[in-house]
């Protein structure tokens, strides 16, 4: 029987690990769980965010309120890339301006929207960091609620840091009940999404992400 592969968090050397997102909450919400294990076993982790999400609520107020997410994710530091929401664009200022944390931050680990997202601002935004991440050995791509057509192949185990994961994302109070369903919060979509994960990875509860590119380092 196949399973699929999953990170091993737990016995790497200290790496530094960048997730990029367009809007305040993408991070929390598509790799939160595997950002905190990270930082819990000694790693550097980073945030680019595009936009301060304006559509979504006032500006001013998303930043700070990723700036607390950002603290319970343990993030060193955010970059924030300065451009409007829904407005992201594509071509070589995106590029550019990803390829210049890129190279600040050094990272062994990228992680980043996919590319088939109902919302311009991911698709955009994945398309930019394929091109600006090339010569970045580990890129993976995360899901969020408007992802499409993702089938993940490697998975994170995030059951001991779930309760971790969702209070960063009630971090993100003004958007807790924004899902556009009925009844449920996105901290109910959240659950749902490591549980359905975690059973195609044969665990309780997880994050799946599909691989750009993934080296399995063998031996020393």
């Amino acid at each position: 029987m196949f399973y699929p592969p999953s990170l091993d968090l737990d016995n790497a050397p200290a790496l530094d690990v960048l997730a990029i997102a367009a809007h305040p909450d993408d991070i929390e919400a598509g790799c939160g769980g595997a950002l905190v294990k990270y930082a819990q076993n000694g790693h550097r982790v980073f945030l680019m965010v595009m936009t301060e999400g304006e559509q979504g609520g006032a500006g001013e107020l998303r930043k700070f309120e990723q700036e607390q997410a950002a603290k319970r994710l343990r993030a060193e530091r955010i970059y924030w890339g300065g451009y409007q929401d829904t407005a992201v664009p594509m071509g070589r200022e995106l590029i550019q301006s990803i390829e210049a944390v890129v190279r600040d931050v050094d990272p062994h680990f990228i992680f980043v929207h996919y590319h088939d997202d109902t919302h311009q601002d991911h698709r955009h935004l994945a398309m930019g960091a394929i091109s600006a991440t090339r010569y970045t050995k580990n890129v993976l791509f995360y899901e969020g609620p408007t992802t499409q057509n993702f089938a993940p192949t490697v998975f994170v185990d995030i059951d001991q840091v779930l309760d971790e994961k969702i209070a960063a994302i009630e971090a993100h109070a003004s958007q807790v009940r924004k899902t556009n369903i009925e009844a449920l919060s996105i901290v109910d979509v959240i659950r749902s999404s490591a549980h359905f994960r975690g059973i195609q990875g044969r665990v309780k509860n997880a994050e799946g992400f599909l691989p750009l590119r993934l080296f399995i380092n063998i031996g020393a």
